[in-house]
C-alpha cells in the first residue's frame, strides 16, 4: 500500500470514528475534548464542528495549525505532550483524541509506553479515547471496530 493510501485510510478511519461517537452520543454529559497532537489542525477543526458546546484543549510541541483553526491561548498547551499533558490527569475529559504516531515502529513503540496511561488518566469514567496507536491499559476497553476502519488502522476505547 502506498504512503498516500495509508494516509487516506487513516484519515477515513479517524473521521468515521469521531463521527460515530458524535452520532451515537457516546460521550459523558460533561467534560472537555482533548486533542493530543494539534498538528495542522485538521482533526481539531472537525472536533469543533462535532462538539461545538464543549471546551476543546489542544496539545503540541509548537503551534503549527492553519490560522483559520487556531485554538485560543487558554486552550492550547505547548511543549512535549508527555510532560505538559500530565497537568490534565484527573480532569475528567469526555474525549481524548491522539493521532501522534510517527509511522516508524521503533518511535511508536516508545510512544505506546506512556500514551495509554496518560489518556486513561485524563478521561472521565465512560470517556472515550481515540488513537492511531493501540492503547493497552487495564482501564481502557477497546470498542468494536467500525466496518469502514481497516484492522489495525485506528482504535477507540471506553474508560472503565
Amino acid at each position: 500500500m502506498s504512503r498516500l493510501d495509508i494516509f487516506i485510510s487513516r484519515m477515513i478511519a479517524q473521521r468515521d470514528i469521531l463521527n460515530h461517537i458524535q452520532a451515537n452520543d457516546l460521550l459523558p454529559a460533561e467534560g472537555a475534548v482533548l486533542e493530543v497532537g494539534l498538528g495542522n489542525g485538521r482533526s481539531y477543526s472537525h472536533l469543533r464542528e462535532l462538539f461545538p458546546m464543549r471546551r476543546i484543549v489542544a496539545f503540541d510541541r509548537h503551534l503549527g495549525a492553519h490560522r483559520t483553526v487556531l485554538p485560543g491561548p487558554e486552550d492550547f498547551v505547548m511543549g512535549e505532550i508527555r510532560e505538559t499533558a500530565t497537568a490534565f490527569i484527573g480532569t475528567g475529559a469526555a474525549l481524548a483524541h491522539a493521532d501522534i504516531g510517527t509511522g516508524y515502529p521503533e518511535k511508536d513503540a516508545i510512544i505506546v509506553t506512556w500514551l495509554p496511561e496518560l489518556l486513561a488518566g485524563m478521561l472521565a469514567h465512560g470517556g472515550i479515547a481515540v488513537s492511531g496507536l493501540p492503547l493497552d491499559h487495564p482501564h481502557l476497553h477497546q470498542l468494536p471496530r467500525l466496518p469502514s476502519v481497516e484492522e489495525g488502522r485506528y482504535y477507540f476505547y471506553s474508560r472503565t
